[in-house]
């Protein structure tokens, strides 16, 4: 149920990352909710690496910060990669 939830989580995730780094990438909406996937997952997984998530077993304030970062930082990393 972890990754699931790291999924969903990931899709309203991207597009709250879209919102606060607007600009134009490329892909669109179904790009922004892949990148917003990936991101809260490997988010996700750092933060429970590091200890600082946990397992995921509904909605909560933490987990979804998570996300939303690993979503933004996910998001930098495709704009920096796009430039070169």
């Amino acid at each position: 149920m972890g990754i699931l939830s790291w999924i969903i989580f990931g899709l309203i995730a991207g597009i709250i990352a879209k919102f606060i780094m607007p600009g134009r990438d490329g892909g669109g909406f179904i790009l922004t909710c892949i990148l917003g996937i990936v991101g809260a997952v490997v988010g996700g997984w750092l933060a429970t690496f590091f200890g600082i998530g946990g397992d995921v077993t509904g909605f909560n304030l933490q987990s979804f910060l998570v996300a939303v970062v690993g979503a933004i930082v996910v998001l930098l990393i495709f704009r920096m990669l796009r430039r070169n």
